[in-house]
């Protein structure tokens, strides 16, 4: 026999989880967006309304400039690369070969490991040297083999500073890739691509045709899921380069952080937090319409 209070347990349940969303996360969210619209630019608080002054300020500040430009190269290098050697890896593990577990778990390694710990790694290894010690890290290995023409200033260069943090993350971060990519292919029928075998499909028909549709909603998803992580990348940026050499490096989150904790200047911070929220419910709010349109 059911209880007629049992219906109000699972309520109970979630209730706490609901309340500390709802401040913690929405609550913030609107407590941010609140602050970028007042004048507190200083440690005390003052929250005199000043409309969209600090966004005026934001977007003619030539730092901020920088910093989109620098998104928007990184994201794309990013994301394309992720997705391109993600699916080369997954194709290639696909051929069921000998030690797949050992070479799945090599490329998965990477993603085990966090942000500080790789920009710490790939500072390092992107050293450019000095004159009194010469080529170290990745020079000396391009010295060893006769590839100097390779050598590069890597973060220390204006022009390709960002595009070093890039590498970095798509080290990171293919792995992922691969690991969705493996999983949609083992997805496909077999049958499926036997069939178009016998009628005469060429490998290249094979795979434009049955496995890049079948692969569609994984590189949806995966874009998505790379793209998010580019808007709001913050630490390995912090831990690899810093700004960088005429802020070469800098990216809208670390921007964000030197303003509001090292500057006091809040309401600014707020009005960079509030652009990135934006930018990321760019890629967001589209994939939920999508998911939950094919739900309905």
């Amino acid at each position: 026999m059911r209880i007629k209070g049992d219906k109000w347990t699972p309520i109970l349940f979630i209730t706490p989880s609901i309340v500390a969303v709802g401040i913690f996360v929405y609550g913030f969210i609107s407590w941010t967006g609140f602050i970028s619209f007042t004048k507190w630019n200083n440690v005390l608080p003052d929250y005199t309304l000043v409309g969209f002054k600090n966004y005026q300020k934001l977007f003619a500040n030539m730092r901020f400039q920088i910093d989109l430009h620098n998104t928007l190269v990184f994201t794309v290098i990013f994301v394309a690369s992720c997705l391109l050697i993600g699916l080369l890896l997954a194709m290639l593990i696909d051929q069921r070969i000998k030690g797949e577990g050992i070479f799945r778990n090599l490329f998965l390694l990477p993603m085990a490991v966090s942000f500080i710990v790789s920009g710490v790694i790939w500072h390092w290894l992107f050293n450019p040297g000095s004159i009194q010690l010469g080529n170290i890290g990745v020079n000396q290995l391009f010295e060893k083999l006769g590839l100097n023409f390779l050598n590069s200033g890597w973060y220390t260069d204006p022009k390709i500073g960002i595009i070093a943090v890039a590498i970095a993350a798509i080290w990171q971060f293919s792995g992922y890739t691969m690991a969705l990519y493996l999983a949609g292919l083992r997805g496909i029928p077999l049958e499926l691509r036997e069939a178009a075998a016998i009628d005469g499909a060429s490998k290249w028909k094979i795979f434009y045709y049955i496995t890049l549709p079948f692969l569609r909603p994984i590189t949806f998803g995966a874009i998505i899921i790379l793209g998010h992580i580019s808007l709001k990348i913050f630490d390995l940026v912090v831990a690899m380069t810093g700004s960088g050499p005429a802020f070469s490096c800098d990216v809208p989150a670390l921007f964000m952080y030197d303003t509001t904790f090292r500057g006091n200047h809040f309401a600014q911070g707020a009005s960079i937090a509030i652009v990135l929220l934006l930018l990321v419910s760019l890629l967001i709010i589209p994939y939920l319409i999508t998911t939950f349109s094919k739900e309905a």
